[in-house]
């Protein structure tokens, strides 16, 4: 039982933890993936190194986190309260041309790495933009300006 509850403390510290740091730092995985990816190797290591030559307890812990993953998972696809607090959701950094300073403040992103997404996405100034977003996977969105035509950049080849 002590297992279970070391995990499930564990757990819940680091799911926390993550969603405090922010979308931008984690990329393509969820908080919920990124924990199991640190658990897991964690759990198991212990007996992989003999400091506990108890598989049981291994599998006890290895059992407790895929259970709180399942509950988390199923949680936050039932409630939307639980969604809220352990997703993260989209967050518009510019608005009909102008940035959100606020918000590009609380999510850690300046305006050049808002015109480096526009720029791969055709578009060479702020006013052009209509919506920049960032969304939970931590990649920016440019939506252009109605009228404005959103090319791809040159071939950096050369050969097309």
């Amino acid at each position: 039982m002590e297992t279970v509850v070391r995990v499930f403390v564990i757990y819940v510290a680091i799911l926390a933890g993550m969603r405090m740091m922010g979308k931008r730092e984690f990329g393509q995985l969820s908080p919920s993936e990124f924990v199991i990816l640190l658990l897991i190797p964690e759990i198991v290591s212990t007996t992989l190194n003999q400091n506990d030559t108890s598989v049981t307890n291994a599998l006890i812990g290895l059992a407790t986190i895929m259970l709180l993953v399942f509950l988390t998972s199923m949680l936050t696809h039932r409630f939307k309260k639980v969604e809220k607090l352990i997703s993260d959701s989209a967050a518009v950094l510019v608005l009909n041309g102008k940035p959100l300073q606020k918000t590009m403040t609380w999510e850690r992103v300046n305006p050049e790495e808002v015109m480096t997404e526009a720029r791969k996405s055709g578009i060479e100034e702020m006013s052009k933009i209509k919506y920049a977003v960032l969304e939970p996977d931590g990649k920016i969105s440019i939506v252009p300006m109605e009228g404005e035509e959103s090319s791809s950049p040159p071939d950096e080849g050369g050969l097309g």
